[in-house]
């Protein structure tokens, strides 16, 4: 059986507005898959998770940093890479704790790592103080599975 590949990528000002645009587009590219609704709705929301995280932590909120989302499919496997060049994490283990959060006064959950996982098959997670982060995740579509194998 032939393998299925297919890749895209955007990118974009870290403007909050721009949030619910990259979830669209993720998701548009996604659907090529007929993933069930709680797997698009699942893909969706780690999308909102990692763009709000480098607009809000990574830009602090600035509106002149740039976001960029690559996307692959690969089979049944979906692979989303969310980059930023922003400040970085100093701390990788504080910031992944369920409930951190390093903007309590924006009311921010602390809970964007963890869905992330939760929501995801796997999410990796590379940043340099002063040079970004990119959170990169993994998801097998289950509804194109039998298709493969």
């Amino acid at each position: 059986m032939s393998e299925f590949h297919n890749r895209m990528s955007i990118e974009f000002t870290s403007l909050s507005e721009n949030e619910a645009f990259a979830r669209v587009v993720v998701a548009a590219f996604v659907s090529q898959l007929d993933p069930t609704l709680d797997e698009l709705t699942d893909i969706k929301t780690v999308v909102s998770e990692a763009v709000t995280n480098a607009i809000i932590h990574g830009y602090d909120n600035r509106p002149d940093g740039m976001v960029a989302i690559s996307a692959e499919i690969n089979d049944d496997l979906v692979s989303i890479r969310v980059s930023d060049r922003g400040l970085g994490i100093a701390d990788l283990e504080q910031a992944r704790q369920p409930l951190y959060t390093s903007k309590p006064e924006l009311e921010r959950s602390g809970m964007g790592f963890t869905i992330m996982e939760n929501f995801m098959d796997q999410m990796e997670v590379e940043t340099v103080v002063g040079k970004g982060t990119t959170v990169t995740m993994t998801k097998r579509i289950e509804s194109k599975k039998a298709l493969f194998n």
